[in-house]
């Protein structure tokens, strides 16, 4: 099984909860300054946020299981900043789950769901090695 995205423990895969679209957004904070007769100065100040956003579809009865969200809920439950990696071996960084959301349809005889969609938001933590040692 190889692994499209490695979140922690989690790997999205062909094989368990297989992403179609993975969305990322880089904020960069620049500081304006008025000035007179001029347009703003501005100061760059910083980084901002680093979201990643995964949409993707599982198929529970042809590979991975109905348990795949809950295993995705029980990585985010554990409250702490996860290496982000990717296939190809690039590191993120270090991100917290933020949200896991979930859509069922097209169910079986006893209500279990031959389709699962899911939503996994997560954002890049930079706190610190030193606030990462204390978890």
């Amino acid at each position: 099984m190889s692994a499209m995205l490695q979140l922690g423990p989690f790997q999205f895969s062909v094989d368990t909860a297989a992403y179609q679209a993975l969305r990322r957004e880089v904020q960069y904070r620049w500081a304006a300054q008025p000035r007179v007769g001029a347009h703003d100065a501005l100061q760059f100040t910083g980084y901002g946020s680093d979201t990643v956003e995964l949409n993707g579809v599982i198929y529970p009865h042809y590979k991975g299981g109905t348990a795949q969200l809950t295993k995705m809920r029980a990585v985010a439950t554990l409250g702490m900043p996860m290496p982000l990696v990717s296939s190809g071996g690039m590191v993120f960084g270090l991100y917290v789950i933020q949200s896991v959301g979930e859509g069922q349809a097209v169910f079986a005889r006893r209500g279990s769901p031959k389709r699962q969609t899911f939503t996994i938001r997560m954002r890049r933590y930079d706190g610190g090695l030193g606030s990462f040692l204390r978890f």
